[in-house]
Parts: structure tokens; sequence; C-alpha cells
């Protein structure tokens, strides 16, 4: 997953020199974070824009992940674009007040765990 390597990752100022996990890990701490005050909030209007966010972000991931350039193992890509389809069908599903955020927080936490090379990951 190099999609997401920007001018955030280019060290400007005083900001640190981010790795493509880094801010991969970034953009996806972001968007859990809106869906965890979305789910609090019970607010449809907040949940709209966080499952919003979060289908673009899946959707720029699932694009990378297929793309010819990416160096991810074949077996890794496949089990990522999995988990991409599966997070925009139940985003979906929550915009049609079928399912909670609570799966695509999961699936979040458990791809930055992934990122960050926790164990059970």
């Amino acid at each position: 997953m190099n999609a997401l390597a920007s001018d955030y990752s280019h060290g400007y100022g005083n900001n640190p020199v981010r790795s493509d996990r880094d801010t991969e890990y970034a953009m996806l701490s972001r968007v859990t974070s809106m869906l965890r005050r979305a789910s609090a909030s019970g607010d449809i209007r907040v949940q709209i824009e966080a499952v919003g966010k979060n289908n673009q972000l899946w959707t720029i991931l699932a694009a990378d992940l297929a793309s010819e350039g990416n160096a991810l193992p074949d077996d890794l890509r496949a089990r990522l674009l999995s988990l991409a389809s599966f997070s925009l069908r139940h985003g979906h599903a929550v915009l049609v007040r079928k399912a909670t955020v609570n799966a695509l927080i999961d699936v979040n936490m458990s791809i930055m765990k992934g990122l960050r090379g926790e164990a059970g990951a």
C-alpha cells in the first residue's frame, strides 16, 4: 500500500520524514477516530461523513493494491483487497442504517496493528 505517500511524507519544516507505512497508519488512525466519534454521537450526519472518509481511504488503498507497481506479496495483496471490498460493502450498509461502524473500526485497527508489526495482527 503505497498510494498515500504525499506532501505529508516529504518532511517539510520541522515535520519528520514519514514512510509510506507511517502515512498509511496516520490516515487509518484519523479515519478510525472519526468512526469512533460517529459511533458515540449517534448523529447520522457524523456517521455519513466518517463512513464517507473511510470509503474514500479504502478506495485509494484498493487502487494501490491492485496496481502493477505494488510490491507487496500477491497473497497479502489479495487479503487486503478482500478487506477493502468488505469495508466498502459494510460502509454502504452503515449508510443505509443496516449496520453499525463497529466492524469498520475493527478492520482498521487490525490493519493499524499490522502496519506497526504487532503480534496477532
